[in-house]
């Protein structure tokens, strides 16, 4: 059996002669109508690259051709269930597992030191050090959020963050980003360092993104807490609703990255 999906499985875009991948669906979905289910079960089978995901039991592949497989039983299953959830089309914006894991297989096992570095260097201008004069409902908002962050540096990584008011910079002290940087040091597995990068780049703040990874914070409080500024706001003035919709979907991300983390640890 071929370790590809023959012709015969793949839906064909624009005629009989044109061939779809199984992963192709992140590349169409930009281009208008998703791709058409063409499996009917989705499963994992464990094999030498790990816990790969079949369709109707034909392996799957990334988009750099990368067998799709998970470290750990446990998130391997958690693709597969998003790809049996699909309908009648293959929609990637309910996939974020799956798009996580192809990064990851693609990008980050080949580049792991240079994402680190990358993740790393949101601790040099952290969120959570930049804070508000006024007003005094903010600063507290933002004291209440954030100081839990910074208690975890001290305390987990042995790093003291020196705050600002505004958003002039302050430069961070070479010993707190060297205990980041150790910390992100023991990460090796490349999943678990994309969904730190993840959360990094959606909070913006590498603080916070590890405090939800080690558990000193659950991921609904880290949410709140990398948009402390943007829900205060919204108790002054109320909420826009594209803006809510943009941040739930954000939120989704956040979450699937979250449980990337968690389950690639996970048999």
């Amino acid at each position: 059996m071929s370790d590809d999906f023959p012709d015969d499985l793949a839906p064909r875009q624009g005629g009989p002669g044109a061939r779809l991948d199984p992963q192709a669906a992140a590349r169409q979905a930009q281009c208008g109508a998703l791709p058409r289910r063409f499996y009917e079960r989705a499963t994992i089978e464990p094999r030498d690259e790990g816990f790969v995901l079949t369709l109707d039991a034909r392996p799957a592949r990334t988009p750099g051709r990368n067998p799709l497989a998970a470290p750990t039983r446990a998130l391997g299953e958690a693709i597969a269930a998003e790809w049996a959830a699909q309908g009648e089309t293959i929609d990637p914006g309910s996939m974020p597992l799956t798009r996580i894991a192809n990064s990851a297989l693609d990008g980050v096992a080949r580049e792991r030191e240079a994402v680190l570095a990358e993740i790393a260097k949101y601790a040099g201008s952290d969120l959570v050090c930049y804070r508000a004069a006024e007003p005094e409902r903010l600063v507290a908002a933002q004291n209440e959020a954030w100081e839990p962050v910074l208690a975890f540096a001290r305390e987990r990584l042995d790093a003291r963050f020196a705050l600002a008011e505004g958003v002039m910079f302050v430069a961070q002290p070479p010993e707190a980003i060297a205990a980041v940087e150790a910390r992100l040091a023991r990460e090796t597995c490349p999943f678990r360092v994309a969904a730190l990068h993840v959360m990094t780049t959606l909070t913006g703040s590498a603080l916070i993104a590890l405090a939800a990874a080690d558990g000193a914070l659950d991921g609904e409080t880290a949410w709140r807490a990398a948009h402390v500024d943007e829900i205060t706001q919204e108790s002054f003035w109320g909420a826009d609703e594209q803006a809510l919709a943009r941040r739930a979907a954000r939120k989704r991300e956040f979450n699937a990255a979250l449980a990337v983390y968690a389950l690639a640890g996970e048999n």
